[in-house]
């Protein structure tokens, strides 16, 4: 049994060291998936956007810009 073990083994590493494919490749993601991923991106990104723009976040950024520019060296 283990010489069987290490002989699995021992093909597979040879394999994937000499490029060659493995034996279940992972041929990525299918329609859907990307789909998903980019409905859960525009989310992300009209959250962040509504954070971003919201009065109390836009002041206090406009404010460390200012400190920033104000600051002498």
């Amino acid at each position: 049994m283990c010489k069987a073990v290490w002989a699995r083994v021992c093909a597979l590493v040879c394999r994937t060291m000499s490029g060659a494919r493995p034996m279940r490749g992972d041929r990525g993601m299918v329609t859907s998936e990307y789909a998903m991923g980019i409905v859960a991106a525009v989310a992300f990104a009209v959250v962040l956007y509504k954070v971003v723009t919201s009065g109390a976040v836009s002041a206090e950024l406009q404010a460390i810009v200012k400190r920033a520019l104000d600051a002498k060296a």
